[in-house]
């Protein structure tokens, strides 16, 4: 047992200078992208009043991320990787021009609103192509610059980074729809998405680990998915979370809520849509400088069971202030899931196969953020909206239940 002199640094990571500006840029980086998917969700909604055309969204972005994760994977583990970040980086750059180009289209000249919603789609298919290469290069990268002794606090570290500019990304997003409008947002995100092109351009190149024999790119493919499928605590940690994102997605219809339900307009949604980051970004905090010791299997599984209930009562709440504290609950036990996951699959990955498997791990993960929304417009088309968030809850629920019984090496996982 550690004494107290023993104790871990909950710092040790941020010493390293490199990781420090890996971090600087994630930051940078994921709340642009999160301000992005705020604003396109509103910004659709107003031009369309339809559900289903945020739904749409996520369906546009998964088809090309899907598409092209397992392939991603093997180019990242065989390219260098600072540079491959930077290319996807710039190409988001890229893409939030377009956009802007098309707000001012709209907005100053009266442009047309088919031709600016056909824009919209198609810029968000081209992140989705980008995104299979850029998700998984940013923890990749991260085994390369840190140790493997302070591995678990970078990942924590890592963690509490992405979940504190997804709340900044969140509520920054509304309010700047509500102060300046969608031109002046866009300006915003392109201006965070270059400041993280900087950051990561100060980073050391990080070149492929060598291999005795090159391996064709299938063959790494398959290597990279039989890794995931024969270690029982990565399969079972992805697929737990696969399938409660893609069913408790009641994020999705937050602009829905804020406008129709609880009538809050744009600041408000930017409450609501935080309210999950803020509690995760708690509880992260929380969890470096006191990480879970014991039992984060079952910890894990009882976590994803509390945000199944907390979706349930938020697709009945008609009270701001109580959809509010749900949502910030929801983002606690999140944000517990989080840690764990995060932790399973970087420890159990070797540097060699980071590409293959974080490709994988977003193929499980990220992509079930954007099937999850589809899957709520659909629902929420076909069921109505407090029935289709409801029923998500409840399946979430159900999930979890068959993952106790059926996956007892994740029930009984300890690291």
């Amino acid at each position: 047992m550690l004494s107290i002199t023993q104790r871990p640094d909950p710092f040790a990571a941020i010493k390293i200078l490199q990781y420090r500006g890996l971090l600087t840029g994630r930051f940078c980086f994921t709340m642009g992208l999160r301000m992005l998917s705020t604003l396109v969700g509103w910004w659709l909604y107003e031009l369309t009043g339809n559900p289903l055309a945020m739904g749409m969204i996520g369906l546009a972005e998964v088809v090309p991320a899907l598409s092209l994760a397992l392939y991603a994977g093997h180019v990242i583990d065989t390219s260098e990787k600072k540079s491959l970040l930077l290319k996807g980086i710039f190409s988001y750059l890229l893409g939030g021009l377009v956009l802007l180009a098309l707000s001012i289209y709209l907005y100053r000249h009266h442009g047309d609103k088919t031709l600016v919603i056909g824009g919209i789609y198609a810029v968000i298919f081209c992140t989705g192509i980008i995104r299979a290469f850029v998700g998984p290069s940013f923890p990749a990268l991260l085994g390369h610059i840190v140790p493997k002794a302070t591995l678990q606090n970078a990942i924590t570290w890592n963690q509490g980074t992405y979940l504190s500019a997804s709340v900044a990304g969140h509520a920054t997003g509304g309010f700047c729809i509500a102060l300046f409008g969608v031109t002046g947002t866009l300006v915003a995100i392109i201006t965070l998405v270059l400041l993280a092109f900087l950051n990561i351009n100060r980073i050391e190149k990080a070149p492929p680990k060598p291999t005795a024999t090159p391996m064709r790119t299938w063959e790494s493919v398959k290597e990279g998915l039989r890794f995931v499928f024969n270690t029982k605590e990565v399969l079972g940690a992805l697929s737990l979370d696969l399938f409660a994102v893609l069913f408790g997605g009641a994020v999705a219809m937050v602009p829905i809520y804020a406008k129709d339900v609880l009538k809050v307009g744009a600041v408000g949604f930017g409450w609501l849509n935080a309210a999950t980051d803020i509690g995760a970004i708690i509880i992260v905090v929380l969890l470096t400088l006191f990480p879970l010791a014991k039992q984060q299997g079952k910890r894990l599984l009882f976590a994803v069971a509390g945000f199944g209930i907390c979706i349930i009562i938020f697709g009945i709440s008609k009270l701001f202030w109580l959809s509010f504290s749900i949502l910030l609950i929801a983002g606690i036990l999140d944000g517990i899931s989080v840690v764990i996951r995060g932790t399973i699959v970087q420890l159990r990955t070797p540097d060699e196969m980071r590409g293959r498997v974080m490709s994988v791990n977003s193929m499980f993960i990220n992509s079930s953020n954007e099937l999850g929304q589809f899957e709520s417009g659909v629902a929420a088309r076909t069921l109505g909206l407090v029935p289709s968030v409801i029923f998500g809850g409840c399946v979430t629920l159900l999930v979890v239940f068959v993952t106790w019984f059926k996956a007892p090496t994740l029930r009984k996982m300890e690291y």
